[in-house]
């Protein structure tokens, strides 16, 4: 049969694919359907044909699955922050385990079992930073909110169930004395105006709150009236810091922040620690979680007194303060020199004696440790970004033999891709997804290696 767009079909959604849309086949031909779930039948219109596959939209469901709930969220299919809202959440934990154990099935040889995802008892508001963009309504007035899915329209804000209540009432405050004040907003085209986002990040613990305001320029117009107004409405409010960025970027902050209330940072307790958090440094989004997946990643790791560890992209210490008490002495690495400065910090406030931060490339650092300093680590622990290891990092670990490795993944993919790369020397005894992002398609997971015993 030859696809057409602009025309109908009714289709079996046969799966759900990595992000969560619908699955369904005419004649072997592979169609994606946003919002469709595994079971489904239902008569969508084709939106786009590729050569090797199209996409459809919803018309009518036929037949609806059992695991399809009512969204709770007017905004979710346009702003794409969740969009499994219209899943019940236990369903959504076995689509994440088996998006998994589906890039398992295509990629390694060891065709192990991924384990259940480990959720939420409480999947909603568990978002400790918010990041809202301002921008101008059709008739010109400022509005706050979240950009729409795949754009730079920004959506107005209404009542968003993943993030913090205090920071949605903290941001509209700020709107409305943008509002009062006639400040300027930042126009991307023209990058003039002064207001660009506005972020705010929560101690979930501590309840302490900074504000972050990021601007074009230098001065906010009447800065000591809001400062005093936000501090008066919000008293736990314990920093407000300008974040200057003047670039032509996509990058939300820019790397120059001036403390105008308090002293830039503020704390969160995660497990037993107590951490200190600044704008510019990483800190789980949902600590809740974190504190479930350090615990795993720590408690698989086996770690023992006779042990020196490696915990390589270690942000601003977290796992290596979590792994310390079990460790002989751990070794963080971090590219980000702020987030290095809140681990060394983090250490002391919590009188953690055996940990050693350094600033640079894990590539570059990786290298001089073992190679120059020839320090050679019984557990690696590794953390990176989205895009995983690079080849230079996974040939040295592979090279020094560490009894064992816990990888700790924000996107399966590249863990499964580089997985991969160490089943010559390692058996991966087990994969466990967290439910980081409840109600989205994002998965963080930890996976356990350990050194082949023949090796």
């Amino acid at each position: 049969m030859n696809i057409q767009k602009n025309q109908e079909y009714v289709v079996d959604i046969i799966d759900n694919g990595f992000d969560g849309e619908g699955i369904a086949k005419i004649d072997n031909f592979t169609i994606f359907i946003p919002g469709a779930i595994k079971g489904e039948k239902i008569k969508i219109l084709i939106v786009k044909v590729l050569s090797s596959h199209a996409f459809g939209k919803i018309v009518e469901i036929i037949k609806e699955s059992k695991y399809r709930q009512k969204a709770d969220c007017t905004t979710y299919k346009r702003c794409g922050g969740c969009n499994l809202r219209h899943v019940k959440y236990e369903e959504t934990l076995k689509m994440k385990q088996n998006a998994v154990q589906s890039l398992v099935n295509k990629t390694l040889k060891n065709k192990i079992n991924v384990q259940e995802t480990i959720g939420m008892e409480n999947p909603f508001h568990y978002r400790n930073k918010a990041q809202y963009p301002l921008g101008r309504s059709k008739d010109g007035k400022p509005i706050i909110g979240v950009f729409a899915n795949r754009t730079h329209e920004v959506i107005p804000m209404e009542k968003c169930y993943i993030q913090n209540p205090n920071s949605e009432k903290i941001a509209k405050f700020i709107l409305e004395f943008i509002k009062k004040n006639n400040v300027s907003i930042y126009d991307e085209i023209s990058r003039k105006g002064l207001f660009r986002h506005i972020v705010i990040k929560v101690g979930v613990k501590t309840n302490e709150i900074m504000c972050v305001l990021v601007i074009n320029g230098k001065a906010i117009p009447k800065e000591k009236e809001l400062i005093k107004e936000l501090a008066q409405r919000f008293p736990n409010i314990k920093t407000i810091v300008k974040n200057i960025n003047t670039k032509n970027t996509n990058v939300i902050l820019g790397q120059e922040n001036i403390n105008i209330y308090g002293d830039g940072y503020i704390k969160d307790i995660l497990g037993e620690y107590t951490f200190k958090i600044s704008p510019l440094s990483f800190y789980q989004v949902n600590p809740i979680q974190a504190e479930k997946l350090y615990n795993l990643g720590v408690e698989q790791a086996q770690i023992t007194k006779n042990d020196i560890v490696f915990d390589l992209y270690c942000g601003i210490g977290t796992i290596s303060i979590f792994m310390s008490k079990y460790a002989k002495k751990v070794y963080g690495v971090e590219i980000v020199k702020d987030a290095v400065k809140d681990a060394i910090e983090n250490a002391e406030i919590n009188n953690v004696t055996n940990t050693e931060f350094y600033a640079g490339d894990v590539e570059i650092i990786l290298d001089e440790l073992i190679n120059k300093k020839n320090i050679v680590p019984n557990v690696v622990m590794v953390d990176p970004p989205r895009k995983g290891l690079d080849k230079n990092s996974v040939n040295n670990i592979m090279k020094i033999k560490p009894r064992k490795i816990v990888y700790i993944s924000c996107n399966p993919a590249t863990l499964i891709r580089d997985l991969s790369c160490f089943e010559e020397l390692y058996d991966i005894k087990t994969i466990t997804p967290v439910d980081m992002f409840p109600f989205t398609s994002n998965v963080e997971c930890c996976a356990l290696l350990e050194l082949k015993k023949s090796l």
